[in-house]
């Protein structure tokens, strides 16, 4: 990555988001910490990028809210003056069987996991100028009958169909639009929804015979944010230790 590139990382006080933000600095990268309620943890990791002599600005907004993306976008404006890529990561997750599903429910997963894709991704490419990346973190339960995660499932589908329709319409500017889908990440997250022996059986289901790390997932983004990705977009690409998707 080229010494001037400005990153967004929604999300990115813990987990995922943090290695991302954290792994983008390395790569040379300014980056907007984006964070909704951990002060502390997103002050950890703007300290953390700016211990390797990049520039960093935590930033409070919660992008549920289309009113809060475009403050957070109007802040990273005031701090760098554009955008050269965005990592749509933040995400809720909440188990609902079909039965279960409420309103309240529907409503908290997609507004922050499938309206804040679209409206942080508009604000983004405002603020880019002939080139630009946009990673949109989706899932692999995107396209695996799980019982009790359609609605998580449905958001991170139409973060998918987001991707492509949003490469198509942004590549004349040079802007590439690309999906990342995890598997099972170790994750503070994860560990408060299943159990050691839980996680243990999905390892001993990939090739690999392990679950992935942030830092799996902060590697792969780092590529489709760099130069060498010119050529890719569009794609979902699934970052699991080789579990054969049906």
């Amino acid at each position: 990555m080229r010494q001037s590139k400005v990153a967004v990382v929604t999300g990115a006080s813990r987990g995922i988001g943090a290695a991302v933000a954290r792994r983008l600095a390395r790569d040379g990268a300014d980056v907007i910490v984006n964070y909704t309620a951990n002060e502390v943890a997103a002050a950890r990791v703007v300290e953390d990028i700016r211990g390797m002599g990049r520039r960093a600005t935590a930033v409070r907004a919660d992008v549920s809210s289309v009113e809060e993306i475009k403050v957070l976008f109007e802040r990273a404006a005031a701090a760098f003056e554009r955008v050269d890529v965005l990592v749509n990561n933040a995400a809720v997750f909440e188990a609902c069987a079909l039965q279960d599903v409420s309103r309240a429910a529907f409503s908290n997963i997609f507004d922050l996991n499938a309206r804040s894709v679209l409206f942080a991704s508009e604000e983004a490419a405002r603020l880019m100028g002939n080139s630009g990346r946009i990673i949109n973190i989706s899932s692999d339960l995107s396209c695996m009958a799980m019982p009790g995660t359609s609605l998580y499932a449905g958001a991170k589908a139409a973060i998918e169909a987001f991707t492509r329709v949003h490469a198509a319409e942004l590549g004349p500017r040079g802007i590439t639009v690309n999906a990342i889908a995890p598997g099972i990440i170790d994750t503070d997250a994860l560990r408060t929804q299943m159990t050691d022996e839980r996680i243990q059986g999905v390892a001993s289901m990939t090739p690999l015979g392990r679950v992935g790390t942030p830092e799996d997932v902060a590697d792969v983004v780092a590529f489709i944010a760099s130069d060498d990705s010119r050529w890719i977009t569009g794609q979902v690409l699934h970052v699991n230790g080789g579990v054969l998707m049906r």
